[in-house]
């Protein structure tokens, strides 16, 4: 009888301790959960139709035929898109007001199927003295023109800013006014970012570039006065995420 109260006893004391024991385990780590990775999706289409109309400053004036931004964009675009081909045409001519432009585009008459159009237009008529108003009248006709050539879609479409030639040996030359220059293309600038964040319409502002010219005589070309291919790769830096975003 003694022996069989010994067992219980001693089974009442040891089931306290063994569930101690079980209580104080380390608990174990849960398992990490890796979200799934998503990755961009490849560009499907076979052909981009590229449009770029603008000025000088579109066309590389004293650049190599393809060292100017179109062309470094498309080059870009090709590489980043291997499976894709693009075209590319340009409208633009060195010394092109809006007004030419649009006349220009007119005479042209190019199909509306371009999967991005890109804008550069403005210092002609800073640099000519036209009226300003002509600048606030025919920019927002030239927008539009972009948006129906880009497929009638706002996402096709870049305006980029006008370049400061102030900044320039030409524009630091006794016969011009370089502060003057540089708040006329202010103004320009300022009028057109306005118009494209109104109205939907991406801009770049590449203005800042063009104004390390004299800190950075590479940036200028030979002839003192337009971006140099480097000023251009620079350009495209800036222009090519939101190109990526417009094509696809």
């Amino acid at each position: 009888m003694k022996n069989a109260f010994k067992i219980i006893l001693t089974l009442l004391i040891a089931i306290p301790t063994i569930s101690c024991d079980s209580e104080s385990e380390t608990p174990k780590t849960p398992t990490a959960i890796v979200p799934p990775v998503i990755t961009t999706p490849p560009l499907v289409a076979k052909t981009i139709n590229y449009l770029a109309l603008g000025d000088s400053y579109t066309i590389g004036q004293s650049v190599c035929e393809t060292c100017n931004y179109p062309e470094q964009l498309q080059r870009n675009l090709s590489n980043t898109y291997p499976t894709t081909s693009f075209s590319l045409k340009i409208i633009a001519k060195t010394g092109w007001t809006t007004s030419n432009l649009l006349s220009a585009i007119k005479t042209e008459n190019p199909s509306s199927n371009y999967d991005l159009v890109t804008l550069l237009i403005g210092v002609n008529n800073q640099f000519q003295n036209t009226p300003f108003s002509v600048y606030e009248k025919e920019f927002p006709e030239l927008v539009s023109k972009a948006v129906f050539l880009a497929k009638e879609e706002k996402s096709n479409v870049i305006v980029i800013s006008i370049p400061d030639y102030a900044y320039t040996p030409f524009g630091q030359s006794p016969l011009s006014d370089n502060k003057k220059i540089s708040l006329e293309i202010d103004k320009y600038n300022a009028f057109a970012e306005n118009y494209c964040k109104t109205n939907n319409i991406q801009f770049v502002n590449i203005t800042d570039i063009t104004r390390q010219g004299l800190s950075n005589p590479s940036l200028v070309t030979q002839d003192g006065l337009h971006p140099s291919e480097s000023a251009y790769t620079l350009f495209v830096e800036r222009i090519l995420p939101i190109a990526k975003l417009a094509i696809n």
